[in-house]
């Protein structure tokens, strides 16, 4: 039952938020919450409505789309189908780098600067336009319904964006404390660090647990360590995403926390892809997303075969990402959930994978904490950080055009200042950083903390 305070944010004040804002995240919600009964033969249809559709003004509007279409011979309006979409080649990182503003629209207004997270070690810089951010948001939204949870119960996040202090993250914090939602950085979790979380938890007594599983999980572990009870706060779901959900740490997090989890997949790049739902399928987002498996060759592969996950989001005219490698892997299923939904479902996903790391004086830190003294820094193609003791670390650099001599100086100087002056920071110039059987990078290995 939700308090009279959630109906407020939820009904009146969120709505109020987004309105303001020019979103149209309410109406998407609904028009999803009663598209996700659809049959799949009506979803299919409406994805090759809302794809031509796409497709259409793309063509018209977007210059890197109108070129693309003149040197295939071809035109929108001869996409019929979304078997019909792989005659469209791949879009690409690399693409997007190259074409980033042969990519917009000439008819998007104001759009938002992105970028990805940088575990990758390449990160993407990309555009978004309202009506991605108003589908996006619906998705997540419409997902933490269906686990009981609304826009105005208690929420803590556990993230790795550093907090700052300009006006408009004041403007943010503000607007996070009106929904009652609280961030812990996931950055730093040193002992005190992760007592401090856990009194954080056990005194806001949230609803929903929202964050990376490895992150949730350490939590945990410490709490129950600390032999601190945390199943009697009446969380409702654990809702994890960004990088892959490991058994152990949704049996350690359901134990501690009394509590389900659910799993959520997708990127700032793609998009929210799938949630996953009480009765445990893992729901693609049929309206807004479709979502292709291919082999290394590029070849759409059936259901059940793993593949590299290609999406084409349908709410993104503006800057439009269609076809787009994720380089992530996983396997589309042909089974039906038993809660009756029509979405499509992924059986299994490979997605990101980020070790902690370990400073020298014992604090322990979420990956991104070294991936982010990096990422920014020009001419680097790609990384990867080896902690191999406490005191040692090594980076592979992959260099581009740019990539000077003052680099080496830069990333030991942002690797020390995270884990110690103390620490021996080694970078290593290759051709080449070769990728895992699973066919994703692992672009942070601690062998301190058992990687």
């Amino acid at each position: 039952m939700a308090s009279l305070y959630t109906k407020l944010v939820s009904g009146l004040l969120f709505p109020l938020h987004e309105r303001l804002k020019h979103h149209h995240t309410v109406a998407v919600r609904q028009r999803m919450e009663a598209s996700q009964w659809w049959s799949t033969e009506r979803l299919a249809a409406l994805q090759r409505e809302r794809l031509r559709a796409l497709l259409v003004k793309s063509q018209r509007d977007v210059p890197y789309y109108r070129d693309l279409f003149a040197k295939l011979g071809c035109d929108a309006v001869d996409i019929h189908s979304i078997d019909d979409l792989q005659r469209l080649p791949f879009l690409t990182k690399p693409i997007i780098r190259q074409n980033l503003e042969q990519l917009r629209s000439e008819r998007a207004g104001a759009l938002a600067r992105f970028n990805t997270g940088g575990s990758s070690g390449e990160p993407l810089i990309f555009l978004i336009g309202k009506e991605r951010i108003s589908h996006d948001v619906a998705a997540k939204w419409r997902a933490t319904r269906w686990w009981g949870v609304d826009i105005g119960d208690p929420e803590i996040v556990v993230w790795g964006s550093p907090i700052e202090l300009t006006a408009q993250d004041r403007i943010r914090q503000f607007r996070d404390r009106l929904l009652r939602t609280q961030l812990l950085p996931a950055f730093e979790m040193s002992e005190s660090k992760l007592d401090g979380f856990v009194d954080t938890i056990r005194r806001t007594r949230p609803a929903m647990l929202f964050g990376y599983p490895s992150s949730i999980s350490l939590i945990a572990k410490h709490a129950e360590k600390r032999r601190q009870a945390m199943n009697d706060l009446g969380i409702r779901v654990a809702f994890v995403t960004s990088e892959r959900l490991y058994e152990h740490q949704r049996d350690d997090i359901a134990r501690v926390f009394g509590c389900p989890v659910a799993n959520g997949y997708g990127g700032r790049d793609a998009g929210f892809i799938a949630h996953q739902c009480p009765q445990g399928g893992m729901h693609i987002t049929a309206e807004d997303l479709i979502v292709e498996i291919v082999d290394r060759d590029g070849q759409v592969l059936p259901r059940g075969a793993a593949g590299e996950v290609v999406v084409t989001h349908l709410a993104t005219g503006e800057f439009p990402f269609v076809r787009y490698r994720t380089g992530d892997v996983a396997v589309l299923s042909d089974r039906v959930c038993a809660c009756g939904r029509g979405l499509p479902l992924l059986e299994e996903i490979q997605g990101r994978t980020t070790d902690f790391v370990v400073a020298a004086d014992g604090t322990i830190m979420h990956g991104l904490a070294v991936v982010y003294p990096i990422r920014d820094i020009p001419g680097i193609e790609a990384f990867k950080v080896v902690q191999e003791t406490l005191l040692r670390v090594v980076v592979q650099i992959v260099p581009g055009e740019n990539c000077g001599p003052q680099v080496e100086t830069l990333i030991a100087s942002g690797i020390k200042a995270r884990l110690g002056q103390e620490v021996d920071v080694q970078v290593l110039r290759v051709a080449d950083i070769p990728r895992e059987k699973s066919g994703k990078y692992r672009y942070v290995q601690s062998l301190v903390v058992g990687g």
